[in-house]
């Protein structure tokens, strides 16, 4: 890769590269300072250059005109500290550039370390994060989202006419997984370094499936046994944790145990009122009055804070009841699990909520809604030519008719058909 003469240019460029994921990066010095601490100047040569979907080692080898060894050596060296991240299938190598989230935010707090200046981080990943809005509304734009809410499923009404999905069951999705680890949750980690954690479980983030062979050979996370990862999660729920998992139906990489206070999700929803940061479940709360005594138990463990007591009368006369919020609930059912009248129940949305199927689909359609489906389809930044076709495929995204077209979902259906044809082989 040669000689580094201008180190602030490689900065600048990887920044403008993980800009480019449909979650951005947008420009900040207090971003420039924490690439600096992440990677030196030839690591963030190698880093921009790799692309933002998993290719071989011998693929990059190619491309990167570096030996397979050397180049191996080097990107294991960065996957074990979290700045890259590497994958193995059917014995081969495959290595990726993160986004920020979920990507390298999550890699540095998933353990504790003392290979990275971690107070530093925290601080300078809070003021990035939290500083201003422009970071949290990069992430959560549109509609699709990377998380959604998991429904407690003991808080569902019984009955073989209510339709529960495998996908939307936090135990099936944990007793389905191929892999399970588990790491310390990266908000709550952070918010320690911050001197603000709460009091909640830390060892709580579990990875699933091919991540969680990943972050247990990087170090990342510790490989546990599915009925381990069960009793984290009673553990968790226990505690008013709300669960958040990946938003796809096959496959999901994680369930976060997440909490009001520290996590990320949650705080762009309670303070900068972006409401579908985290896409709701299909289900949604409903007080019963005969039985809701206006405790506000339930108001206490609601993670956003949907829910309010309201009341009327004075003296003997005077009467309590809860009321949410239907456009914050996240339909996580940790209220259920705080009443002990038997005054909340779970009732299904009356429009289930649009779940993409795959990884693939999901970032294909945030893509479609970011304006960045260029970037998707043409992920090699060194070459003209997909620049050029880039830049035409960016135009018709930007067009409102185009847009208008794919916000029907029967044609955004058959389009991401078409589209991913030929790309999803490839991933």
């Amino acid at each position: 890769m040669g000689h580094i003469v201008d180190p602030d240019r490689e900065y600048r460029l990887l920044q403008q590269r993980l800009d480019r994921n449909v979650t951005g990066a947008p420009e900040s010095p207090v971003f420039m300072k924490i690439l600096r601490l992440l990677y030196s100047p030839k690591e963030a040569e190698l880093a921009r250059r790799l692309p933002s979907r998993p290719k071989s080692l011998d693929f990059l080898s190619r491309r990167l005109g570096m030996p397979q060894d050397q180049l191996c050596d080097k990107l294991t060296e960065m996957a074990q500290r979290g700045v890259v991240l590497d994958l193995e299938f059917k014995g081969r190598r495959y290595f990726v550039l993160p986004p920020v989230v979920i990507g390298l935010f999550e890699f540095i707090f998933m353990r504790a370390r003392d290979d990275m200046p971690m107070a530093e981080l925290a601080h300078l990943f809070e003021e990035y994060m939290n500083g201003d809005d422009r970071f949290t509304r990069s992430v959560f734009q549109r509609q699709t989202q990377l998380g959604r809410s998991l429904v407690r499923e003991e808080a569902l009404p019984p009955g073989d006419h209510i339709e529960v999905l495998d996908w939307e069951r936090a135990s099936y999705i944990v007793r389905s997984a191929s892999a399970v680890s588990v790491a310390i949750c990266q908000c709550r980690h952070k918010a320690s370094h911050l001197g603000k954690v709460c009091d909640k479980p830390q060892r709580a983030c579990l990875t699933l499936n091919y991540i969680a062979e990943s972050m247990a050979k990087s170090g990342h996370a510790q490989p546990i046994t599915t009925g381990e990862a069960m009793s984290i999660l009673e553990e968790c729920k226990e505690s008013g944790l709300a669960q958040t998992g990946d938003n796809v139906q096959t496959t999901p990489t994680f369930i976060c145990n997440c909490c009001g206070c520290c996590c990320g999700m949650i705080h762009a929803i309670k303070h900068f009122d972006i409401r579908n940061a985290i896409v709701s479940s299909n289900w949604i709360r409903e007080v019963d009055l005969s039985k809701c005594k206006g405790c506000g138990k339930c108001a206490k463990l609601c993670p956003v804070d949907a829910i309010e007591i309201a009341e009327e009368g004075e003296g003997k006369e005077k009467r309590r009841w809860a009321v949410c919020d239907d456009t914050l609930c996240l339909g996580c059912g940790v209220c259920y699990s705080a009443c002990k009248f038997g005054g909340l129940i779970m009732k299904p949305r009356a429009k289930r909520v649009f779940t993409p199927e795959t990884t693939f689909d999901r970032i294909v359609s945030m893509a479609i809604e970011r304006g960045k489906l260029a970037n998707i389809l043409f992920d090699d930044p060194e070459r003209l030519s997909h620049r050029a076709l880039g830049r035409i495929v960016s135009v018709l995204e930007k067009s409102p008719p185009f847009k208008a077209a794919m916000a029907i979902e029967p044609l955004r259906s058959t389009f991401l058909s078409t589209l991913v044809k030929g790309a999803r082989r490839s991933s």
